[in-house]
């Protein structure tokens, strides 16, 4: 695999965090429904929303999304349908190759024809949630049905997502996911790379972040640097970016959960376009997922205001895992009774 290459200093004098005036570290993170979307808040300032019923039209491929999504300080960290790539919302689980079928959005790619717009864009279905809020905690347990556009029923999923405060100038956020396909014959899940694209690996848990941040500094495990870490693996990696307006500087890190099925990933990771993270556990393998088999996979995501080195960002990722709090438990489909 292709090595950290050039090192990027750390962007020191502009890291000052903003100011809070609303929120402080001992802060609960409050989950509220309303109706189309779950809107998590700290105090006074609105953290993220996920979106569960989208409105997106079937080229982009509609599944629940996390968008807008913001630092303590109020500084924004997404990017919601940008022109270049229109079914790139915030942060979410999008899976551009399962068997033939397209949960990610747009076109896909062919071997020997390049990318072709298919009749093959299928859509994450919401069927139901609970909330719970515990020691300053708000979960959210959601079901949902995988469709094709053909009208296939591929997968049912049980997904939970929690937030909570880390500190100051730090909000974490989890993803679980339980997939069990419900086919009568194997799904194998890929990427454009598993179908001859190079170095194009992407789907999974996938940000995007804001334009201000195109030419910031993607952060790993002992390197800093840009585009040529695209491919590699780690166990996490992060996205330090600089905001229009204030010149505030953020960061934001992903982390791979030990027990997922690739760990440490190969990891979809841009600068010089766009910035973006995903942690692609399919990159260069497709996994095959036999009928009734189900696929588990963990995440936690840092938002931070200010400029985290590689050890800064390290030193949070091994906290929260440590915590425990990396690792949220899907409840059961029965559970989740909120449509």
């Amino acid at each position: 695999m292709t090595q950290a290459g050039a090192i990027r200093p750390h962007d020191g004098a502009a890291t000052t965090p903003k100011e809070h005036t609303d929120v402080t570290p001992d802060r609960a993170v409050i989950a509220e429904d309303r109706g189309d979307r779950i809107v998590l808040t700290a105090g006074e300032r609105e953290l993220a929303h996920y979106v569960y019923r989208p409105t997106d039209v079937r080229l982009e491929s509609p599944r629940p999304y996390l968008s807008p999504i913001h630092t303590l300080g109020g500084s924004l960290v997404s990017l919601f349908r940008p022109h270049d790539h229109v079914w790139h919302k915030g942060i979410a689980w999008s899976l551009p190759v399962v068997g033939d079928e397209n949960f990610w959005g747009g076109p896909t790619f062919v071997r020997g024809d390049g990318y072709v717009q298919l009749p093959n864009n299928g859509e994450q279905r919401h069927d139901a949630f609970a909330l719970d809020h515990a020691e300053g905690t708000a979960t959210l347990s959601e079901t949902l049905t995988w469709v094709t556009e053909a009208g296939e029923h591929v997968f049912d999923e049980r997904r939970t997502l929690t937030a909570r405060i880390v500190d100051a100038e730090t909000w974490e956020l989890g993803f679980e996911t339980r997939m069990t396909s419900t086919t009568d014959r194997v799904l194998s899940i890929g990427s454009p790379t598993t179908r001859g694209r190079d170095n194009a690996g992407y789907g999974g848990l996938f940000w995007r972040g804001p334009r201000s941040f195109t030419g910031g500094t993607i952060v790993a495990p002992d390197a800093e640097g840009g585009d040529e870490l695209r491919g590699t693996r780690a166990p996490w990696m992060g996205f330090r970016g600089v905001h229009d307006g204030d010149g505030a500087v953020s960061t934001v890190v992903m982390a791979d959960h030990p027990a997922n099925v690739a760990h440490p990933p190969q990891w979809f990771a841009r600068t010089e376009d766009f910035a973006c993270l995903c942690p692609a556990p399919f990159f260069s393998e497709e996994r095959p997922v036999a009928p009734g088999e189900t696929l588990h996979e963990r995440y936690l995501v840092l938002v931070h205001d200010g400029g985290w080195s590689s050890a800064d960002a390290g030193a949070a990722v091994a906290r929260s895992l440590a915590s425990g709090t990396g690792s949220v438990d899907v409840v059961s489909s029965a559970d989740a009774g909120r449509a």
